[in-house]
């Protein structure tokens, strides 16, 4: 903290403001504290306040409200406040209200849309946007295309002017053209476009990817000198541009004054400003360009009169009258003006540069990071220049992690262990396909390629053909702190930078996990060799297993194992992750009888399945029991939901016969509802040095909890004996007279957290947080092992307690 505020100390904790960061955060942040959360996404949303909170809480208590297109004296002071909150929003931006209006939506991406589809187009007219750019901009060019205009990405350099450059000092701009797209052909035999055809051009005024900030003199050489500007591209000569800044990510520390960048259009989020409230956005237009808009749809509070059974509407003439549709968000309208308080305490300038102090130091302390072989650790992107009194950047560090070998770490590898270290951040390519590609370095090629093999938003391709396909970013808000930051920074270090290489006294597992010094483990003599200590069933996936002597293999490993499912009304798989309190639900299946049974403490009766009889019986018989089965689910999980079953290995039957596709896998599949494998094997001597390590690293966590027990991974098979870890090796393995073949570790994930002790469920953050730290193999958290039956046809064949394991080791 020190050395920190020898160069910050003049930005940073709001030297000049009413209150230090230390009281903002201890009176108006209490609950990040108390539930040790270091947020580091407030590009994604920024935090209410607990006091801004309070205040809109008493003023919505102590006020009463009411539909402003109503003529009450409450509906006309209503009117009143939206009119103030209006002339707020103006004012945050030095925009007049002679010259701008104000127009709620209900986000920045309403507003954004709102611009696309009242905008002007014609065939000869062209969309410009920056290649870092939100989606919800990029589908403007829907619009565009759609009505026969042309639209681009471009690219903005800026260079140092020459010493005979006519231009005041300062860069030159220039934006450079990538492919035209269109939709009308006929226009390629144009030479030049129509001079009275409006244009657009869209960038944001800092990129939500990597925060680089946009220079705003864009906005007049746009729209006073597009010759100049343009030249060289196909779009010099055009005349009537118009300019769109997308302000979401921008406006919490640096809004464009609109009295020096006269912006025809700009797009505002309310979240992203101060926390709440969301669901709240707003488009300011110039009056001027507002008059040039095309909107097609009418509603209640924008015309002035209309006639029901004839083509006859007469609309309201105010800007914001004309473009709202419906009654207003009036409650969410009145919280802005607390926000807007808040901002005004300590001043857009002030948070810029106690912001940009934090994201400058993660930056240099990330730039700064080398492995023990001497290779860098860290890869920003869009932060050339670290000083603050230079900085283009926002409060915002993108970037991603390499290994010692020249690899990437993904991004979803460092996000779960930043989950784990209670750090929230975020990963992908944040909405910005644009910047990604840039900044990733992504072809069109890359690209196509990606979504070819399965890639879409959101999902798990961190890194596809030795690329990423996103980045991290943390990002800063007006209550961040030092502390924050550095705890960030920790984190990485202890998670990523790799030591150098030292010869100690360490054993090394399939050269990749090392174990605890022997002296730490008992005796090697002590070791038996391997056997089956127990078997467990779970009929249905997330929900309690049981325990067997003997059990039966089929063609899916265990009968009956994982061949039920909990689904939800909305097709989403219910599992322990996202309803914890299905570990407290037991089952037993009686194999003679032909039953299933299912016990919850919150339903009063047990829930019996038969396991055969489902084929045969009418249909009447099939709902019946359906409905009997998905309505004991329910009360026992405590929402709306519905029991499937995987086609068993006596009946091609299945019991919801109005399941989703893709739930019931195909007959030909070899594997039941279970994620990755037919079975699970955990090792007993494996989990006993996880516990040793879980003791000797926190005592705390000692007194508080006893020790794990091997059914805390919900495997199949336990086995005993031999070394811990040991099961990394086998290729093969034999157990009895029955032949398995290992698919490798098992990937774990949050699950492994929640515990179930005398009917609670209890989350934590072990011991996933002590696998990650030596368990660690690209990305994943291995722990276990995948196994699959190489059935015998022939035979019937049962696995029993007591077994004797033989591995056919690597």
């Amino acid at each position: 903290m020190e050395s920190f505020l020898k160069k910050f100390g003049d930005y940073y904790g709001y030297p000049d403001g009413p209150n230090h960061i230390n009281q903002i955060r201890h009176s108006q942040f209490k609950r990040l504290e108390d539930q040790g959360f270091v947020y580091l996404d407030h590009a994604g949303s920024t935090l209410y306040s607990e006091l801004q909170m309070a205040d809109i809480f008493k003023d919505l208590t102590s006020n009463v409200f009411g539909n402003p297109h109503s003529q009450s004296d409450i509906s006309s002071a209503t009117s009143d406040l939206i009119a103030d909150a209006r002339h707020q929003v103006l004012e945050y931006f030095n925009a007049s209200p002679e010259d701008y209006s104000c127009i709620f939506t209900s986000g920045a991406t309403a507003a954004l849309k709102l611009v696309g589809e009242t905008f002007p187009w014609t065939q000869d007219s062209n969309f410009l946007y920056t290649m870092e750019n939100h989606n919800s901009v990029l589908g403007i060019r829907e619009y565009a295309l759609a009505q026969g205009a042309s639209a681009c990405a471009v690219d903005i350099e800026e260079t140092a002017n020459q010493p005979d450059h006519l231009t005041n000092s300062g860069p030159s701009i220039k934006v450079k053209h990538r492919a035209v797209q269109m939709r009308n052909t006929s226009k390629l035999q144009k030479e030049e476009s129509k001079g009275d055809a409006y244009n657009l051009f869209a960038f944001p005024s800092e990129c939500n990817f990597s925060g680089v900030r946009f220079d705003l003199d864009l906005v007049n050489l746009i729209k006073e000198n597009a010759e100049t500007t343009l030249e060289g591209s196909p779009f010099s000569k055009s005349k009537r541009w118009m300019v769109l800044i997308d302000a979401a990510k921008g406006c919490a520390t640096l809004p464009p004054d609109l009295s020096e960048y006269p912006a025809d259009f700009v797009a505002v989020s309310f979240y992203k400003l101060f926390g709440y409230p969301t669901g709240l956005g707003a488009l300011l237009v110039r009056n001027d360009s507002a008059k040039l808009l095309k909107k097609t749809y009418f509603s209640g509070g924008t015309v002035a009169a209309s006639i029901a059974d004839i083509d006859f509407v007469k609309r309201r003439e105010r800007v914001e009258e004309s473009f709202e549709d419906g009654s207003a968000s009036f409650l969410s309208i009145a919280a802005i003006r607390h926000g807007f308080k808040l901002l005004k305490s300590l001043t857009p300038s002030a948070i810029w540069m106690h912001t940009t102090s934090l994201s400058i130091y993660v930056k240099k302390k990330l730039q700064a990071l080398r492995h023990g072989n001497g290779t860098g650790v860290c890869i920003l992107y869009g932060s050339e220049n670290l000083k603050l009194s230079s900085h283009k950047s926002g409060p915002t560090v993108t970037f991603n992690l390499k290994r010692p070998d020249g690899s990437w770490f993904g991004y979803l590898e460092v996000e779960k262990l930043a989950s784990l270290s209670g750090i929230q951040l975020r990963t992908g390519c944040f909405c910005n396909p644009g910047a990604c590609a840039k900044y990733l370095d992504l072809s069109h090629s890359d690209l196509l390629s990606n979504v070819e093999a399965g890639h879409v938003c959101w999902d798990e391709n961190d890194v596809i053909n030795g690329k990423p396909t996103g980045a991290v970013r943390v990002s800063f808000g007006y209550m961040s702190t030092f502390e924050e930051a550095k705890k960030f920074v920790d984190f990485i270090i202890s998670s990523f930078v790799s030591p150098p290489k030292k010869i100690g006294n360490g054993n090394v597992v399939s050269g990749r996990f090392s174990q605890l010094p022997s002296e730490e483990l008992e005796s090697k003599e002590s070791f038996p060799s391997h056997y089956l200590k127990s078997i467990t069933i779970y009929p249905i996936k997330s929900c309690a297993g049981f325990y067997v002597m003997r059990w039966p293999l089929c063609r899916t490993g265990l009968l009956h194992d994982r061949e039920w499912m909990v689904q939800g009304l909305t097709g989403d798989i219910l599992t322990q992750k996202k309803v914890p309190d299905m570990s407290l639900i037991r089952t037993f299946i009686d194999l003679e009888e032909g039953l299933l049974s299912v016990e919850s403490s919150r339903c009063k009766d047990k829930l019996h399945i038969k396991i055969k009889s489902g084929s045969h019986a009418n249909i009447l018989e099939n709902l019946n029991e359906e409905t009997r089965i998905n309505s004991w689910f329910t009360n026992a999980i405590g929402r709306q939901c519905k029991l499937l079953r995987y086609s068993s290995s006596t009946s091609n039957h299945c019991l919801n016969r109005n399941k989703s596709p893709g739930f019931c896998r195909d007959l030909e599949s070899n594997i039941n509802f279970a994620n990755e494998a037919q079975f699970l094997l955990i090792s007993e001597e494996s989990v006993s040095d996880l516990n040793r390590r879980l003791e000797a690293k926190d005592e705390d966590y000692k007194r508080a909890h006893e020790k794990l027990n091997p059914y805390r991974f919900r495997p199949n098979l336990v086995v005993s004996g031999g070394e811990p870890y040991a099961e990394d090796k086998w290729r093969t393995i034999k157990i009895g007279d029955n032949h398995f073949t290992s698919l490798g570790g098992c990937n774990r994930c949050q699950m492994i957290n929640i515990s179930n002790e005398a009917g609670l469920v209890k989350k934590s953050n072990e011991p996933l947080t002590t696998l990650a730290s030596y368990r660690r193999v690209k990305g994943k958290i291995l722990f276990g092992t995948l196994l699959r039956y190489e059935i015998d046809e022939k035979t019937q064949c049962w696995i029993g307690v007591g077994d004797e394991v033989n591995p056919d080791i690597e």
